[in-house]
């Protein structure tokens, strides 16, 4: 890999890490698309790392904030929802899954925009927990669901909530591609090679943040949901 590949591979998980760290989401979606244009093995064992470094990040920093019973409750439903979600991948197309979901996002989004509040209770918690497993697993939309349904939170709160329950799905993900030896030396290396990225990304937000904070953070999380959803379409589509 060249100097110029690392550096633009730094760039794209910077600004992923940017936009991750001003409103919770976002990384998977910035930075994903552009590693893979520029060494697919970026995706997804170092990508995963760094991720775990990041929600680490982000939970310190909002820890005042975390919804620890929001983040337990979707963690209840997205352990058998990614379950469901690698058994459907044996008995169903992944391509027509993630366009299914992707519009089912788009539409959720459609929804949010008549400002409809819901209510997160248990077991809708849990619900999208199972949701967002299975979504993850099919279609790598995994953050959308919950952060539709947690976007009336305080951005700090937000934030914190989404980075806890990021966190341990991330963790337990990269401990299954250990398991079967899809992360080692070479993985952790271009890890390495993100991590200042990352910290850059993860450091502008520490400003960017407060300023969506004042109103700002319900809408960015609407359009990066939706830009989740047009990627996953796009991919299976063009």
């Amino acid at each position: 890999m060249t100097p110029f590949e690392l550096v633009a591979a730094a760039g794209a998980a910077a600004l992923g890490a940017l936009v991750q760290g001003s409103v919770g989401i976002g990384l998977s979606l910035v930075a994903v698309p552009l590693l893979l244009l520029i060494d697919p093995s970026f995706v997804p064992g170092p990508v995963l790392c760094v991720a775990i470094v990041l929600t680490l990040l982000l939970s310190h920093r909002e820890r005042r904030s975390i919804d620890f019973h929001g983040v337990a409750w979707v963690l209840v439903g997205r352990i058998p929802g990614t379950l469901l979600g690698a058994a459907a991948l044996v008995m169903l197309a992944g391509d027509v899954l993630t366009v299914l979901f992707g519009v089912l996002v788009l539409l959720a989004v459609a929804f949010s925009s008549f400002r409809v509040r819901v209510e997160p209770k248990r077991w809708i918690l849990a619900s999208v927990g199972v949701l967002s497993g299975f979504m993850g697993t099919t279609a790598a939309l995994g953050g959308p669901p919950v952060a539709l349904l947690l976007q009336n939170l305080p951005g700090a709160r937000l934030r914190g909530t989404l980075s806890g329950i990021f966190l341990v799905g991330a963790s337990v993900a990269l401990l299954a591609l250990v398991a079967v030896g899809r992360f080692g030396r070479h993985e952790l290396i271009l890890a390495l090679a993100l991590l200042p990225g990352i910290l850059l990304g993860f450091g502008i937000s520490g400003f960017t943040a407060p300023l969506l904070d004042r109103g700002y953070t319900r809408t960015v999380v609407l359009v990066v949901a939706s830009g989740a959803a047009l990627v996953a379409i796009g991919r299976q589509v063009l």
